[in-house]
This record gives structure tokens, C-alpha cells and sequence, in this order.
């Protein structure tokens, strides 16, 4: 939640003309971006417009990036590249076009954590190092909670555009659901259904120019807290996976390209057979960049566990069962901090 009833925003620092990065977003040497990263990417799984007659390919292809990864692109899945287009551009004209004034009249609540709209600071413990981002959060599903006047007015078709790529998007996690439930042996729908009806969010993360880079991160390293998150990102690039120990550049693709990062209650799900993505996202001094990730997770009271078809006498359940607003809770007081709010829930062996 933000700490002050005026929070500063990252793009006024960095519009301030800064030499150097205010202490409170300098991170601690172990956790900077000072190490080469690998020059390998995350796998590209073309979907072929979900044929039917390929989806016994494209199940293989999603069931070894699930499982060798927990990120991966997609292509050709549906949703088209004017719609993804769309979204990018109404995020950046909210963030470079409009005046502070009217960017605060959509400010998040200060006093709830996790609130709709435009803000800056997610996490309620006052000595995290705070990420070098803005951004703008939109509830958009179930319907109930969508409510449009909450979102900007401008440009002119922001909310239509926001409500139409919920729903595509929405579609496209559904599908990449049950072809991850087909490629471990389950019901095409039996993931979603463990997951029920989506609490889906919509963020628009904004990382203006650092004068620091080497200092700071526009997002720490974390998983994410739900089932499957869906990213676009712009050309500047920044977004990291961590595999075997190394970040991994996922280089942007452009076009229709989304980014799948498979999320901490779907590890749960699948017993640890697919494994949720640990990423972070770096900034840099040259060019803003911008991020619209859309989550699907379950409502706070549905309770995870391991899928009882998974586990057996000689398979035990590796979590044990949570709440998932118990989790909820627990990451926003914690902190992520990479992957330890999953690693809690491990069983002993």
C-alpha cells in the first residue's frame, strides 16, 4: 500500500532529472543486477490458432516448457496483435500524455493494500526496498467487479479497450489451463475448475529511465502469488526468468507474443510437477518501458492442494493445503522475496 496520503511516483524522480537513485530504492548487493545474464530464451509455443488438429503437438510442446520452465511465449493464439497493440498504447498514453493531477485522480486507496488504480507501492512491510515502477491495477473479473469509471477516461476508448482484452485474455488462460491439465494425464478442465471462478487483475507497470540501473529493480524477483499470469511487454525488454541459478532475458517477440508465467497455486495443483516462474523485471537509463500483466487466481476463499490424481502412496502431496487469501495475506505482509512464501507450504518429507 502506498505511505503517505501524497506518495511520491517513480516518473516524477526520474523526470526530476536525479543523479542518483534515493536510498529507499538501491537494493542490497545480493539481490542488483550485476551478474551477465544468459543468452538463452524461453521457449516459443506457436498455438496454430488452437486447431484442433495440432493440439496434440502443442500439449507436448506446453507440458515441457510447464515443466522446464514455468514461462514460456505463445503465438498465434487468437487474441489479435491489434488488440495486445491496443492495450500497450492506451497504458503508455495514460503515463506519458496525461498531467500528475489527473493521473492522482485515479490514485490507489493508501489505506488497503491491493487496491484499484494508479499507484506506485505494493507491500505493506515500510523497509522493502521499494521497486522503480508505477503502475495502474484494474479489476476487471469476475464482472461484478469491473467497474469502468474507476479506470482513466483517457484516451477515449481506455476502458473499452481495457474491458476487451480482459475478456480475450481471460479466454486465451482458460485454454492454456486445460492444455497444461491434458499434458499431465487430467481433465481438460480440471485445473480450472480447481481454481474456479477468475479473480482476474490487469496491471499496467510503468518503468520510467533510472539514472542508477545497477542499483535498483522495477520489480524484485517473486513468483506469482495466483494460477497463470499473462504478460505483454513493449520493445525495450527487461523482463527476467530464472532457470538453474541464471536470469534469462525474455526477449520480446512483438506481434501477438504473450508470456505465460505459471504461478505459485498451480505448483501447488500439479504437485510440483510444473513449477511457478520466478522472475523480476530490470530497469534501465535510456527508455521507459511498460508491462501490461493480466492474473488469474482463485477467489480468497478457495482452498489449493495438490490434485488427488497426482499423488499417490509412493507421490506424496509435496504442499499442504492453503486458503488462498491466507496467501494473499502472507505475501503482502512478507514480501516475495523469490519463491519463499510457496517453499513454507512444503510438506515435510
Amino acid at each position: 500500500m502506498e505511505i503517505s496520503a501524497e506518495p511520491i511516483r517513480v516518473q516524477s524522480l526520474s523526470q526530476a532529472g536525479l543523479n542518483q537513485v534515493p536510498p529507499q530504492y538501491i537494493q542490497p548487493p545480493q539481490h542488483r543486477p550485476n551478474r551477465p545474464s544468459s543468452s538463452t530464451n524461453i521457449p516459443l509455443v506457436n498455438l496454430f490458432g488452437l486447431d484442433p488438429t495440432r493440439r496434440d503437438s502443442v500439449r507436448t510442446s506446453i507440458g515441457q516448457a510447464c515443466r522446464d520452465w514455468g514461462a514460456f511465449h505463445v503465438t498465434n493464439h487468437g487474441i489479435p496483435a491489434s488488440i495486445v497493440d491496443a492495450i500497450k498504447r492506451a497504458g503508455l498514453t495514460f503515463f506519458n500524455d496525461s498531467s500528475v493531477e489527473d493521473k492522482l485522480n485515479y490514485a490507489c486507496d493508501p489505506s488497503s493494500s491491493a487496491s484499484e488504480g494508479y499507484g506506485s507501492r505494493m507491500l505493506e512491510k515500510d523497509d522493502t526496498v521499494l521497486d522503480w515502477r508505477d503502475y495502474f491495477d484494474h479489476h476487471t473479473l469476475p464482472l461484478r467487479r469491473r467497474n469502468p469509471t474507476r479506470w482513466p477516461h483517457f484516451p477515449a476508448d481506455y476502458r473499452q479497450v481495457v474491458s476487451e482484452y480482459s475478456d480475450r485474455i481471460a479466454s486465451l488462460a482458460r485454454e492454456l489451463l486445460g492444455l497444461a491439465s491434458e499434458s499431465l494425464g487430467l481433465e481438460t478442465r480440471r485445473l480450472e475448475e480447481a481454481v474456479g471462478e477468475f479473480w482476474q487483475n490487469i496491471t499496467i507497470s510503468y518503468y520510467p529511465p533510472c539514472p542508477q540501473p545497477e542499483l535498483t529493480l522495477g520489480l524484485q524477483a517473486h513468483s506469482d502469488f495466483g494460477a497463470i499470469t499473462l504478460l505483454v511487454q513493449d520493445e525495450v525488454g527487461g523482463l527476467e526468468v530464472l532457470k538453474d541459478g541464471e536470469w534469462v532475458p525474455v526477449k520480446p517477440l512483438g506481434g501477438d507474443a504473450v508470456v505465460v508465467l505459471l504461478a505459485d497455486q498451480t505448483e501447488i495443483m500439479t504437485n510440483g510437477k510444473y513449477r511457478s516462474a520466478q522472475h523480476r523485471a530490470l530497469t534501465n537509463s535510456n527508455q521507459a518501458r511498460l508491462s501490461v500483466a493480466t492474473f488469474h487466481d482463485p477467489a480468497k476463499t478457495v482452498k489449493v492442494s495438490p490434485a488427488s490424481e497426482l499423488t499417490s502412496a509412493s507421490t506424496p502431496p509435496l504442499y499442504r493445503e492453503v486458503v488462498y487469501g491466507d496467501y494473499v495475506s502472507s505475501w503482502y505482509t512478507k514480501g516475495p522475496e523469490g519463491k519463499r512464501n510457496i517453499d513454507a507450504l512444503l510438506l515435510e518429507p
